[in-house]
């Protein structure tokens, strides 16, 4: 992401849904702030934002009137044409009840083939971002285009296709393909001006400096980042400034500042003035008493030596700053006196001074424990931010990595754990490297043998950022974190969280564990998501989860083991829950009941035992039913009945004996 990039986001919704039905929701772990709104949360915020801001291109209707006639509809375009942006706005304006905006990734660990049925839930909005594929993605890709095309169709679902330009298209599918075309980039630019704020009176008057910006084709992103440097400098104005001044310092903080910053450090000799100039740098628009303890921590770090003058003979930090072309504002909040300087000069540490680069990650993990009444987690994960920016502008992706796994690892403390949260935040959301971090984070849920707290920061990142866009590559990475985890349970409760806002995600976790047979810990990740009220909530067109054929199947297979393996006082809660759901669920209490007998009837060796424990499970759970003992009576005479009909007996006088199922766990 570049750095002069912002990213702005309003009224959070809530979590993501697909299906018609109720949503089942636990508190997962947070280690940021309680207040502070999830990735997950606000996905759809920044669709909405996009919406807001997005000048429609040429084509946009037809794109519209693709998308409602047939569900897909292919998008093309000159790069820089604001395509991707365009398809994203395009699934925001057909959101619905049910359903959740999804980006396709085919071919990374935990994504689905697109010829999978169990890609598509009912309403999504899926996008298929290939603007930048080869040849021999985009071929792979167009040859399961039918498959999908067939699946979102059959749910209701949308699809956009973002295509390579120039890229082949058969035929079949040239009636879905629209041409996107660069909308004005005038409009462009004064849309994102009205959107940050600026009054329409400031910029609907020409301007020379606008004007030479616009002259050449621009690609949007680099308009809207036009736009945002005019915001900033509106920001650092001096009283008295308008328009033109601010668009003339945004169009100068563009110029390549390498020599300016190059002479400037080369003046600066002492290791002070070098460190008060990364320390702005880092820290821009910290409070001064911020950028003095960071700066005396830099010098720590890298071993230089204290100053030798008494203390009332140094210089202050006044005078200190105006060295480096800074300056403390009115609120007492240091800023350089040119705007984007300090991105300018910690480009020249990063790729100057590589022997600096290990020691910038130690000062940063150390600065995150910095205490203060000016401290707070916006600036810590903005010092992260910046050093994050270093790594991935150089294409140091797997040094970022290791970074944050060092500080998760290493006892670190909150401040400490949520900048690895923040360092893995950036790389995943990084265009060019979010699929080397996804994997990363893949390896370490799957294979790695994870030290100190590392694993709940993984748990954060999967339930909140990959989870936001990519819930399939969530899911398995927290599946393999619930199985690992000895002594906590935050991955189990992320994992739950998320399978609770979709019942495809609930499907597909329920099919995976429908294994032959289920480890000890498999066996507890089953009874945490296998509630009854979801497998029982209509969705689509009324139908449930537990009427399906597959999950039905998957049930009774987790439910043998669960049956065969645990005793009785482990799995009685859960299957107590499914009892009382059954007494009020008429047909659907019938197959809950079905589901229960038929995996005790695959028990083997321990069939009889297993039927006895599940009707004493049902006789102890009559006196304490929310709804009366008498319908739990019924309940258990009915669960009765389902036992002798599948051993093949008419009613007996006696049921079975409990002794039994007790006898066998003893």
């Amino acid at each position: 992401m570049s750095e002069r990039s912002s990213t702005r986001v309003e009224g959070a919704q809530g979590p993501m849904h697909t299906g018609s039905g109720n949503m089942y929701v636990t508190v997962g772990p947070d280690l940021g702030d309680p207040g502070r709104p999830s990735f997950r949360r606000i996905a759809d915020d920044q669709l909405t934002w996009l919406r807001r801001v997005l000048v429609a291109p040429s084509g946009m209707g037809a794109a519209r009137a693709e998308l409602a006639d047939t569900g897909t509809v292919i998008l093309d375009g000159l790069p820089g044409s604001g395509r991707t942006s365009a398809a994203r706005v395009l699934l925001r304006e057909s959101h619905r009840d049910s359903g959740v905006f999804r980006e396709l990734l085919p071919g990374e660990e935990g994504e689905l083939s697109l010829t999978d049925p169990g890609l598509v839930g009912s309403g999504d909005r899926l996008l298929l971002d290939l603007s930048a594929a080869d040849a021999a993605r985009w071929a792979a890709a167009r040859s399961g285009l039918p498959a999908l095309r067939k699946a979102v169709h059959d749910q209701h679902a949308r699809l956009v296709v973002v295509m390579p330009h120039g890229g082949v298209l058969e035929s079949d599918l040239q009636r879905n393909r629209v041409v996107i075309d660069d909308p004005p980039g005038l409009n462009v630019f004064r849309r994102h001006l009205r959107m940050h704020g600026v009054p329409c009176e400031r910029y609907l008057r020409p301007d020379p400096t606008v004007d030479e910006f616009l002259r050449e084709r621009r690609p949007m992103r680099e308009i809207a980042d036009f736009a945002d440097l005019v915001r900033r400098a509106r920001g650092a104005a001096r009283t008295g400034d308008g328009f033109p001044q601010w668009c003339a310092t945004a169009l100068r903080s563009r110029a390549d500042r390498r020599n300016d910053v190059a002479a400037l450090v080369a003046r600066l000799r002492e290791s002070p003035q070098r460190a008060l100039l990364i320390a702005v740098a880092m820290l821009h628009g910290a409070h001064a008493d911020v950028i003095h303890g960071a700066t005396q921590l830099l010098l720590g770090v890298t071993g230089s030596p204290p100053e030798g003058f008494p203390l009332l003979q140094r210089r202050d930090l006044a005078e200190r700053l105006t060295e480096i072309s800074a300056e403390t504002g009115p609120d007492g909040h240091v800023r350089f006196t040119e705007l984007d300087y300090d991105s300018a000069v910690r480009t020249h540490f990063w790729d100057h001074m590589p022997d600096l680069r290990q020691h910038l990650g130690v000062w940063t993990a150390r600065s995150m424990d910095l205490d203060g009444t000016h401290v707070t987690r916006g600036l810590r994960d903005g010092m992260v931010t910046q050093l994050a920016g270093q790594y991935l502008r150089t294409g140091h992706g797997e040094g970022l990595a290791s970074l944050a796994e060092e500080w998760g690892s290493t006892g670190a403390s909150r401040a400490g754990l949520e900048a690895a949260v923040q360092a893995l935040t950036c790389g995943l959301n990084d265009p060019a490297h979010g699929r080397h971090f996804r994997e990363r984070v893949y390896q370490w849920c799957a294979n790695r043998r994870l030290q100190g707290e590392f694993a709940q920061v993984l748990v954060q990142v999967c339930a909140d950022v990959i989870a936001s866009s990519h819930p399939d590559q969530a899911l398995l990475r927290l599946y393999y974190l619930a199985c690992r985890e000895p002594d906590t349970t935050h991955a189990l409760r992320a994992l739950c969280e998320l399978v609770d806002t979709s019942h495809r995600l609930r499907r597909r976790l329920l099919n995976r564990l429908a294994g032959p047979a289920l480890a000890p810990a498999e066996l507890g990740i089953f009874l945490s998501v296998c509630a009854p009220e979801p497998l029982t909530d209509p969705y689509d067109n009324g139908r449930a989860l537990v009427e399906e054929s597959a999950v039905r199947g998957a049930l009774m297979a987790c439910w043998r083991d669960v049956l065969g393996d645990l005793p009785q006082s482990g799995w009685q809660p859960q299957a107590r829950r499914w009892l009382y759901t059954a007494a009020f669920g008429d047909r659907l209490g019938g197959i809950l009941l079905d589901v229960l007998v038929e995996a005790a009837d695959r028990c083997g060796s321990r069939r009889g035992a297993a039927f006895a424990a599940l009707y004493a499970s049902a006789r102890d759970a009559e006196p304490t039913a929310p709804f009366g003992s008498a319908y739990a009576a019924e309940t258990t005479d009915l669960l009765f009945q389902k036992i002798c009909a599948a051993q093949g007996l008419g009613r007996p006088t006696t049921p079975p004996q409990a002794e039994s199922a007790r006898e066998t766990e003893s």
